[in-house]
């Protein structure tokens, strides 16, 4: 059997002197890197820094420290490098990950900075005036008639629409990827906050059905789950065509993660690899994404609104208009920080682009081209507070998905091994053994709480901009300063430099 050569990355240290030798932290730890004999003993190379160990000991005898064996001092070659390639050696495949780009790209939205009202146009007190968060998905008209003979009675024909209490959504997550009981705290979540959860790819579980009034249906390249009721009970349909996390390739779920009410609810056989083609198999140009949107709003008696979820790529500017022209109601773009469940490391850490300049882009394409109200813009990939959410919206986003952000309110520790299937928090997993550690019902709360935090933060931001609707905010991006930007930057964004 060939030696490895890769070092652990994590090192768990236990304080025998503290420890009860209860086994809880045993027990707790979904990937096997505790065992006990006489004594709790670690296995370093299981580690994968998931804390739950940690937080579940009584005695606050678990630490996790990363390893600080060092290789030798190089710019170019670095540990991951180095370690990376032994894997690869050693086990000759692909590597995979789960979450979000995390290379140290830069972060637009660290170099970006709101206005504030002053003096000659005062704020507003969100505490003594009233804030209007409540958004609408959907495609709107670039202006409104009325007939006289009626009273005033509007006489635009108005295409469907969802009201949002917030302009905060929940991200595309698949039943399958996380587990049953994180999707239903989703749901619920959204049904009780206004806002919108998404399917992703893996169908729609029956225990969901009583809040489908609050889930967008996603129609993936798979058709995983898809059937006249799933399109039925969605307050919208979205069609994903690309992800910021794998812009380009198709989706894959292992089969040790297809449990009997997993391949039940994507109607595919227990066990097996679901793998999702990289294109839809009937779409190759714009006329036929056409044609697809058309078939679903035909599907759903053209009374709920149908999008198209894409990648941000380089070109992501001209695609969205594509996409607009195309009947769609809306588009989701998802940066390159987008998170994911499963993804080739190289593929997530090497393609696509930010968010903060594809919104942008996007933005300015349709006004241009007059078609900007045609469409809601959805923007996703690594937004991770209420500041992030303000300033998407001042670049020319409608809503905002959250993705990552909704798991870490749940509990999970960002250790990035989704793909493995053994998440101790209950959340990526479908092992009977763990998901039971999630509790629903709190689970809910955390995420009511995490959007309720973050729409009174935006209610001060509006405030302080002296606006109170969010609909003045969008596309402000004259409320916008850039900070250590070039001037390419700058104008990508379409925003000034500080001071000016």
């Amino acid at each position: 059997m060939m030696r490895s050569l890769v070092s652990p990355d994590f090192l768990v240290k236990i304080d025998h002197r503290q420890c009860r030798r209860c086994k809880r932290c045993v027990l707790n730890c979904g990937f096997g890197a505790l065992s006990f004999l006489d004594r709790v003993t670690p296995d370093n190379t299981r580690c994968v820094a998931c804390q739950r160990c940690v937080a579940f000991c009584p005695e606050g005898a678990i630490t996790v420290e990363r390893n600080p064996l060092a290789f030798k001092s190089n710019d170019y070659w670095t540990a991951n490098d180095i370690k990376s390639i032994y894997k690869q050696a050693e086990a000759g495949g692909m590597l995979f990950t789960g979450m979000g780009n995390d290379r140290p790209y830069v972060s637009y939205f660290d170099r970006m900075v709101l206005d504030a009202c002053q003096v000659t146009n005062p704020s507003i007190d969100p505490l003594r005036e009233p804030m209007e968060l409540r958004t609408y998905l959907g495609s709107k008209p670039n202006a409104l008639e009325f007939a006289e003979r009626t009273g005033g009675a509007l006489a635009t024909r108005l295409g469907p629409q969802v009201a949002l209490e917030t302009p905060i959504i929940f991200a595309a997550m698949s039943y399958g990827a996380i587990s049953l009981q994180a999707h239903k705290a989703l749901a619920r979540a959204a049904s009780l906050a206004g806002s919108l959860m998404n399917t992703g790819e893996g169908g729609l579980h029956k225990e969901l059905y009583p809040y489908s009034d609050r889930i967008i249906v996603q129609v993936a390249s798979g058709r995983f789950g898809v059937d006249q009721e799933y399109l039925d009970r969605g307050a919208a349909v979205e069609i994903k065509i690309g992800q910021g996390a794998k812009p380009g390739i198709g989706g894959h779920l292992p089969g040790e993660k297809v449990s009997q009410e997993v391949s039940q609810t994507r109607m595919i056989p227990e066990g097996s690899d679901a793998l999702s083609p990289a294109p839809h198999h009937d779409i190759y140009s714009i006329e036929d994404l056409s044609q697809l949107i058309y078939a679903l709003k035909e599907a759903t008696r053209y009374s709920k609104p149908v999008g198209v979820k894409i990648a941000a790529v380089h070109n992501v500017a001209a695609i969205a208009s594509g996409i607009a022209r195309a009947g769609a109601d809306f588009v989701y773009i998802d940066g390159f920080r987008g998170g994911t469940g499963a993804a080739p490391t190289m593929i997530r850490d090497n393609i696509g682009i930010p968010i903060e300049m594809a919104i942008a882009a996007v933005d300015d394409r349709l006004r241009q081209e007059g078609i900007r109200n045609q469409v809601t813009l959805i923007a996703a990939g690594g937004i991770r507070n209420s500041g992030d959410v303000a300033k998407a919206i001042a670049l020319g986003a409608d809503v905002v998905a959250i993705g990552t952000a909704a798991l870490l309110a749940m509990g999970c520790h960002l250790c990035q091994k989704c793909n493995t299937g053994n998440c101790s928090w209950g959340i990526a997993t479908q092992r009977p053994e763990l998901t039971r550690r999630l509790e629903t019902e709190e689970t809910t709360e955390r995420l009511v709480n995490l959007l309720r935090g973050w729409s009174l933060e935006l209610k001060d931001f509006l405030g302080a901009l002296g606006v109170n609707a969010i609909e003045s905010l969008r596309g402000s991006r004259e409320r916008l300063r850039g900070v250590g930007l070039n001037q390419v930057e700058l104008d990508v964004l379409g925003i000034k430099p500080s001071g000016r």
